[in-house]
């Protein structure tokens, strides 16, 4: 369990790379193609991987500087490494059952999708056996509750999306399975009903002189040095290590490279598993939609990507400072900059399918109060089990869907 658990569940180029193989397989594909489909999936896979690594990396020391002035150590007991610790035999548990449960509900009901987010098979678990914890729930009730909520949660909130992201790729080949959930249904209905299709967010009218901001490694690049430039200057003046110029452009460039990695490895990773999946969906769960990691998104609509996350950023880091001033949630919150670029950004594009130019806005402003909204209640309802965690990865369906739970394993926990 532990070996198919940590090298393949885990482990996204290996489970999307079997899963290639096997949809090929199943089409009585040659072996020549098998070879070629599963690898190419694979390298794909480690590729956006790779890109996504670099993105969280020239983002995150402005999470980890907010979190040093704002929260101080990390207390014991309220992270990830120590709640695995304690319950990572439980996580893993459910999330197998969860995953059996997953495909008999994709099998037998309306809700056919197969959820291929391979780190996300993981923390959902984890969020539901905190909620568990948090609830009073313990040994085989907790499995069990980790297991169906997060069966639930694969099959329900990636079929929810389906028309969203139909609308934005064009075709109904896939959908999201990713913790942008809630955010992006609701930026998808806001901007349905404020937004204007006639205007889209790439078809923004850029001078001449300036039209290198239509590639969007180097605005995304651009926007990151100057986060980091205003955070040293206005807010944190210890963001950055060193000279703050130097160091906010070597943030940015970092930023922008995996911006290009990233979307490199989108189009080799959707040229091959989106094919190879049919077999899957013909054979085994009949009209079955694969659900794919976010970052499969970016590449329909880059410059919603960033105006999601400089809007995101900026209504998002407002309303913190207000709440936090007002002592609102009982709990300092730090800047959402993580869930800000992937998570919003995606809820920019689900919004501009809807209403373009202003419903990417519009649908991402929206998004922003309810990402403040959920982080801070979820970190009220994770304060002895994985508070400090859910202040940097939060107000998402992480978040919301912790807050449910919790509420459900309080009415059989006790």
């Amino acid at each position: 369990m532990d070996f198919i658990t940590d090298n393949i569940l885990r482990n996204p180029p290996i489970l999307l790379g079997l899963i290639a193989a096997i949809g090929l397989i199943l089409q009585k594909k040659g072996f020549a193609d098998i070879v070629k489909g599963t690898l190419l999936t694979a390298f794909g896979m480690v590729i956006l991987q790779i890109g996504v690594g670099m993105l969280v990396t020239s983002i995150l020391p402005i999470n980890i500087a907010f979190q040093e002035v704002l929260t101080g150590v990390t207390p014991e007991g309220l992270n990830d490494a120590t709640f695995t610790a304690d319950f990572g035999g439980d996580i893993g548990l459910a999330m197998f059952i969860g995953l059996g449960l997953h495909l008999l509900i994709a099998r037998f009901t309306p809700f056919k999708v197969i959820f291929l987010t391979g780190h996300m098979l993981w923390w959902f678990p984890f969020i539901f056996v905190a909620a568990g914890v948090e609830g009073g729930l313990r040994g085989m009730p907790l499995v069990m509750f980790g297991a169906v909520t997060s069966a639930l949660y694969w099959s329900i909130m990636p079929w929810l999306l389906r028309k969203y992201v139909f609308a934005v790729i064009g075709d109904e080949s896939f959908t999201l399975g990713h913790p942008t959930g809630i955010l992006a249904l609701v930026s998808g209905f806001v901007a349905s009903k404020v937004g204007d299709k006639s205007k889209s967010t790439e078809d923004i009218n850029i001078p001449k002189g300036l039209s290198f901001f239509r590639e969007i490694s180097i605005t995304g690049g651009l926007v990151v040095f100057l986060v980091f430039v205003i955070t040293g200057l206005f807010v944190l003046p210890g963001v950055v290590a060193g000279n703050l110029v130097m160091d906010s452009i070597a943030q940015g460039l970092e930023f922008g490279a995996g911006l290009i990695i990233l979307l490199q490895g989108v189009r080799m990773l959707i040229s091959q598993i989106v094919p190879a999946f049919k077999g899957i969906s013909e054979k085994v769960v009949p009209n079955a939609l694969p659900a794919f990691d976010c970052p499969i998104i970016f590449n329909y609509k880059p410059n919603a990507v960033l105006i999601g996350f400089v809007v995101a950023m900026v209504v998002s880091t407002i309303l913190i400072i207000i709440t936090n001033t007002m002592g609102l949630f009982g709990v300092m919150l730090i800047p959402l900059v993580i869930t800000s670029f992937f998570e919003c950004g995606s809820a920019a594009v689900i919004g501009e399918g809807q209403g373009g130019l202003r419903g990417a806005i519009v649908g991402t402003v929206v998004a922003a109060v309810v990402m403040v909204a959920l982080v801070g209640i979820s970190a009220i309802i994770y304060a002895t089990t994985i508070q400090n965690w859910m202040l940097i990865f939060g107000g998402n369906d992480l978040s919301l869907f912790g807050i449910i739970g919790r509420g459900i394993a309080g009415i059989f926990g006790g």
